[in-house]
């Protein structure tokens, strides 16, 4: 594997901030780590990256990085508070990626590297303004232009989106998806936002309480968890007895059960529905597209055998 992550544990006084983290990614995949807040994901990344001290071994690419100093791993990160110098212009702050990893080339050709990846990232005409000049789309931009030009091996990002409102934090996933793409970078992301998560990730690990709880493809989290905790955390469902159903793999049919409509709620392209009878209370999802009902509307809806899906037997993430 090109990144294998063996017995990672850190300790701060008598309290496991993570323990006995195992896993591997492969090169030019995109993992993101998932969990609610300390969860250990940002521990994780941080010792990955050097800047924390652990038990345990990070091998990259075949060779153990696990005592290497930061600025002597392969490795970039990009943090939460973009960490640009408002003293320097976009092109400077770029441009010191290469300066900080002490190459060789003459100051016009990092320039010019700058300049070239800088118009990747769709900032191009912006090469002499400051970070006080920028949004912080643009901020962001420049963090991850400046992790990229130098190459590195394993690119780390830290929660980047969190301060960006939903449309910007919407266009930056897809742009941090396709740029990773194009440069085929092995690529760790942390977030506590399971939208985020699904959208740009190749393989997501679940974390709670510095513990791995999970870990697959984005469809395998959703569709087949684990454990209770996954289930939990992971969108919404229907208990139905022992077994449980997705709230959009309910739908409205003419052979269907008999319900009330209780409450909606209104999503823009969604509609989330609270229904009920006798006998259950459910949610259900359904796109907005000709919807008419309202709240007392009388409704049949059903679900299919094959939707529904048994509880996950084990409840304690660290033995499954």
């Amino acid at each position: 594997m090109f990144l294998e992550i063996k017995n990672m544990s850190k300790k701060y006084g008598d309290k496991y901030a993570i323990r006995d983290i195992n896993f591997s990614l492969e090169e030019g995949k995109f993992l993101c780590l998932l969990g609610p807040s300390g969860s250990g994901k940002s521990t994780i990344l941080h010792s990955i990256g050097g800047f924390i001290h652990h038990e345990g071994q990070v091998f990259l690419d075949g060779q153990d990085i696990t005592r290497q100093s930061p600025e002597d791993r392969d490795v970039s990160t990009v943090f939460q508070s973009y960490g640009l110098f408002p003293h320097m212009t976009v092109e400077k702050n770029v441009a010191y990626g290469l300066k900080f990893k002490n190459r060789s080339d003459s100051k016009a050709k990092r320039h010019k590297e700058a300049r070239e990846i800088l118009e990747i990232v769709g900032l191009k005409g912006y090469e002499n303004r400051y970070p006080s000049e920028l949004s912080g789309g643009e901020k962001q931009r420049v963090a991850l232009a400046r992790s990229l030009i130098v190459k590195p091996k394993l690119l780390l990002m830290d929660e980047p989106l969190s301060a960006l409102d939903a449309k910007l934090r919407d266009q930056m996933q897809v742009e941090i998806r396709r740029i990773q793409r194009e440069f085929n970078i092995t690529t760790i992301f942390v977030t506590h936002d399971q939208k985020e998560a699904f959208v740009m990730a190749d393989e997501i690990i679940i974390l709670d309480q510095g513990r791995i709880v999970n870990q697959g493809r984005p469809d395998e989290i959703y569709n087949q968890p684990k454990n209770s905790f996954t289930l939990d955390f992971i969108g919404q469902k229907n208990f139905i007895g022992d077994s449980y159903v997705r709230p959009e793999k309910i739908e409205f049919a003419d052979d269907g059960e008999d319900f009330e409509i209780k409450d909606l709620t209104f999503f823009g392209p969604t509609i989330e529905l609270k229904i009920e009878n006798q006998d259950k209370k459910l949610k259900m999802l359904v796109l907005n597209q000709d919807f008419s009902y309202k709240v007392g509307d009388k409704v049949k809806v059903k679900y299919k055998e094959e939707h529904i899906n048994e509880n996950p037997t084990c409840t304690d993430p660290a033995s499954c």
